[in-house]
């Protein structure tokens, strides 16, 4: 039986007003982590409250201003989400902005609950993100990492870009993040966060990839999913990976985690049936295609 339908979420399902994915975690059913993608046509504003989440206003296509308590924050975006990293704004709980684009474009605002309200906005440019390039050979992929540990301050919010160059494999080896453990000196070996994947893919309509999360006897979970542009998929907890580009077609997904833990961290554990695969990426070179618009840093 599997559990795709459940967790795979094709685009315009969870669509609401002009917001094309509006997911927050009690829509998904679980504790943390939320996504919305708003859609603005141009010269159109929106207001966006962030209620008890803390979030960023990350340009997918096209740029915008948020005005937030009385400050106004131009984020310089992209032409779309192979083209480069992009400037970023980070909103606490319990704010409202309003994001306004004067040629429209297409906005994520990933978010985690948080009863973090202090510090206010705090505006990300594109050349502070780090560009990072991982894995070799068919498993090489780029990672824009805006607000993870170590790149960017937040409560819960974790959150990055990964760029697969068509027929290539990402989050491979299978790995998870589902129960936070330490090892035997008690030092923290892997965290506990869900995960929400959302894919564009190059090649318009016709393009297309995989996705595949799995479990374990005791905490099942079965998704192979076919995903397309704007298609979502959520992970609660199991083994996720790989995410397959098509032959012919570049993969983009976002992600984002949180988690209930007391440190923001992102811990992971390969699937030790697969570990061993990062051991081949030594004799292998990085894919001569990354990165995506000359972007590393």
């Amino acid at each position: 039986m599997t559990d795709t339908p459940t967790y795979h979420l094709p685009k315009g399902t969870t669509a609401d007003g002009p917001f094309e994915v509006n997911l927050t975690a009690q829509t998904a059913g679980w504790g943390h982590s939320g996504l919305r993608v708003l859609h603005l046509a141009a010269g159109a504003g929106q207001s966006v409250s962030t209620e008890d989440s803390e979030l960023l206003v990350l340009p997918l296509e096209g740029s915008c201003t948020v005005t937030v308590d009385g400050q106004s924050f131009h984020l310089e975006g992209r032409s779309g989400v192979f083209a480069s990293a992009t400037d970023f704004l980070y909103l606490p709980g319990q704010a409202t902005a309003v994001v306004r684009s004067a040629a429209g474009g297409r906005f994520a605002l990933p978010s985690a609950r948080t009863a973090r309200t202090d510090g206010g906005a705090r505006y990300g440019p594109r050349e502070n993100v780090p560009v990072e390039l991982r894995g070799a050979g068919a498993c090489s992929r780029q990672v824009n990492n805006y607000c993870l540990p170590g790149t960017f301050d937040a409560d819960q919010l974790l959150v990055c870009e990964v760029l697969t160059p068509a027929g290539n494999w990402s989050s491979y080896p299978p790995h998870k993040h589902d129960t936070a453990r330490t090892d035997e000196d008690g030092t923290p070996v892997e965290s506990e966060l869900e995960e929400i994947y959302y894919f564009q893919v190059a090649g318009g309509e016709q393009g297309f990839g995989y996705q595949r999360v799995y479990g374990e006897a005791d905490r099942p979970i079965d998704v192979l999913a076919e995903v397309r542009s704007g298609d979502t998929v959520l992970i609660p907890y199991g083994w996720h990976g790989p995410s397959i580009a098509a032959p012919g077609h570049d993969l983009y997904y976002l992600n984002v985690m949180a988690g209930p833990g007391s440190e923001r961290a992102w811990l992971i554990c390969d699937d030790p049936a697969h570990a061993w695969v990062r051991s081949a990426w030594e004799s292998q070179e990085v894919d001569d295609r990354l990165p995506f618009g000359g972007d590393a840093r």
